[in-house]
């Protein structure tokens, strides 16, 4: 099998203080390969963020190694550094937010190719114009300010600026969350095509199965800082091996049988209480204390690893085959 594009190996990362620290991240292992995408999920607070932030360098290891291209991502410095950031680059959350309002977003872009050593102004307003028409806007909007495109178009200009240095890897921070479902669609279509067009490799962050499906080859399932499913992600929504992800796929609407396939009678499953406090150590299966389906007492003892169930498909429950109904 060929090197994989990023690496993570029992990564975490901490914050706050050594007597009570809060594990974002606890104990992550990972892959994405050359022009895969891989779906991360999970609740608010489960580390999922955190995870994409580090992988670009920007939130410090506690423990663990990330390798990107075979190379560990903590000894890059200087060159190697910057060529790291050409390489790798983030879709944000909110587009707004992302731009400067001083700044016409033709500036936006071109002062991404200016600091990454591209010295003539005409190719940098050359390169911003072909990257406009590869979104789908009109370069004639160069000129303009953020707060003169809808949320869409602002969202198309962020991933018009993260391509500007022609990465690699693109690392989406739930990119359409803030947008109608209507929109959202067009840029998940957007995304997927120039995935194709580039080879590009896509860890996309979200909370929403019904979306990450849409663009994803792989789903890993993250909870309370650790990933506790790995699928195919057509695998996964017909077999989910993880109580967790078969509670967060009994949400998904099931509007014309499209977006998943329902077992015979099955139901919509309610999580009891909240997610627990990323400081607490849990004594067990991390899930244990709001799955439906902890009925023995090892899944308060015993931390389940995480297992191979199916071919490629990896479940961290006690009982996974009997939840994939294998």
């Amino acid at each position: 099998m060929s090197m994989p594009l990023v690496d993570v190996r029992d990564l975490k990362v901490y914050f706050g203080s050594k007597r009570r620290p809060v594990r974002a991240v606890d104990g992550v292992s990972l892959t994405i390969g050359r022009g895969e995408s891989v779906g991360l999920v999970g609740e608010s607070g489960c580390g999922k963020s955190t995870l994409g932030r580090t992988i670009l360098g920007i939130e410090k290891i506690h423990e663990g190694r990330i390798l990107f291209d075979g190379q560990d991502i903590e000894g890059f410095k200087g060159s190697t550094l910057k060529a790291f950031r050409r390489q790798a680059q983030m879709i944000f959350q909110d587009p707004f937010g992302s731009l400067n309002p001083r700044m016409t977003v033709g500036q936006a872009i071109v002062e991404v190719l200016k600091v990454h050593g591209e010295k003539s102004k005409e190719r940098r307003w050359d390169r911003a114009a072909e990257l406009f028409r590869a979104v789908g806007l009109e370069p004639a909007y160069l000129r303009r300010y953020p707060h003169e495109f809808s949320g869409g178009q602002r969202q198309r200009i962020g991933i018009a600026r993260a391509l500007a240095v022609k990465p690699s890897l693109l690392i989406a921070d739930e990119p359409v969350s803030a947008l109608d479902v209507s929109v959202q669609v067009q840029i998940l279509n957007l995304m997927n095509d120039l995935k194709k067009a580039m080879n590009l490799s896509y860890l996309f962050v979200a909370h929403d199965l019904a979306v990450v499906r849409y663009v994803s080859d792989r789903i890993d399932v993250m909870y309370l800082g650790k990933i506790v499913e790995s699928s195919p992600a057509p695998e996964l929504y017909v077999r989910p091996a993880h109580p967790y992800t078969e509670a967060l796929l009994s949400a998904v609407p099931d509007v014309g049988k499209g977006l998943r396939s329902r077992k015979e009678g099955s139901r919509r499953i309610v999580l009891k209480g909240d997610i627990p406090s990323a400081t607490k150590v849990i004594s067990g299966c991390p899930f244990h204390t709001r799955c439906h389906r902890a009925k023995m007492p090892r899944c308060g003892q015993e931390v389940p690893a995480l297992r191979q169930v199916a071919p490629g498909h990896f479940s961290a429950c006690h009982f996974a085959e009997e939840v994939s109904g294998r």
